[in-house]
């Protein structure tokens, strides 16, 4: 069996390793931003412990958990059934981008998937994203938005269990006379005709459901730093540089489907805008603000 050396940084920002056994090579890692809701990440961990493709790594990016949170985190790793990777930094406001970049760095798989610590992954979630992975690409799927109803119904024995797969009528049944949103998103198609006629249109990369290849990713310099909030900078940023590289963006809609948490929505702030648009009229690929600063 294959030894994996699992890395973890802590809050005390002591290194410590732990020697792990896999068998299966590492095809992809797949990324995690997180901070603070453990009782969210538990269940996102159920829906990675059932995908039906297992060759793969989990890195867990923590911006800033408090030091209890931190250490249920590593326990959670210590105990899961693939190999996990603990990053975590200071808590010192929003710097998503920022451990983003650490975790790129600290990626053994060439090829990339990141979702965010609220966002349940389909049991076909990872071999999706894997099939479908390119030269030059980058892919992104969608979500459906949980109600808090729904939401709160949710344990990690029923996420094993493959409830939200299974009893979907019931988000449906929500979606039309409760709280659910983007229900339609939640449709996991099989068949080839329809898959390609439902991604025919482009759409935007999200942040929360995207993966290529860590050489693209490279290239422009990782996920731009400067951005200290929500929206915009993990993904509609990354896109617009890695599109100037040569980069195609294509859909896996209905493909590489999620299921979001409910939580109340997040401020969208002005800053980010600005930025965006200094960073669309200088035209470069690559920032100046991202790995390379941070290593």
């Amino acid at each position: 069996m294959q030894k994996v050396s699992i890395t973890y940084y802590n809050p005390e920002k002591t290194l410590k390793k732990k020697e792990s056994t896999y068998a299966n090579k590492i095809n992809a890692s797949v990324i995690i931003s997180f901070y603070n809701k453990i009782d969210y990440l538990k269940l996102v961990l159920a829906g990675l412990g059932i995908q039906s493709f297992k060759e793969f790594e989990i890195i867990i990016a923590d911006d800033g958990s408090s030091k209890e949170v931190a250490e249920a985190v590593d326990k959670l790793a210590d105990d899961f059934s693939l190999p996990v990777k603990h990053i975590w930094q200071e808590d010192n406001g929003f710097r998503k981008n920022r451990i983003l970049n650490k975790a790129i760095l600290n990626a053994a798989s060439d090829y990339l998937i990141f979702i965010d610590g609220d966002c349940i992954p389909h049991s076909y979630f990872v071999e999706e994203h894997l099939r479908h992975k390119e030269n030059r690409a980058a892919l992104t799927g969608r979500r459906v938005n949980l109600s808090q109803r729904i939401t709160a119904e949710l344990s990690e024995e029923k996420i094993k269990n493959r409830f939200l797969e299974k009893k979907f009528r019931k988000i449906i049944i929500d979606g039309i006379f409760g709280n659910s949103y983007d229900v339609e998103k939640g449709f996991y198609i099989k068949s080839e005709f329809l898959r390609n006629k439902l991604n025919k249109k482009k759409r935007g990369l999200l942040g929360c459901n995207m993966s290529m290849n860590k050489a693209d990713l490279l290239a422009v310099n990782g996920f731009d730093e400067r951005y200290k909030a929500p929206s915009i900078g993990e993904d509609s940023d990354l896109q617009y540089r890695l599109e100037l590289n040569g980069v195609e963006i294509k859909s896996l809609n209905n493909i590489a489907v999620q299921y979001h948490l409910y939580h109340k929505l997040l401020p969208r702030k002005e800053e980010n805008l600005i930025l965006f648009e200094k960073v669309k009229s200088s035209a470069k690929a690559r920032t100046d603000f991202g790995i390379e600063k941070t290593a």
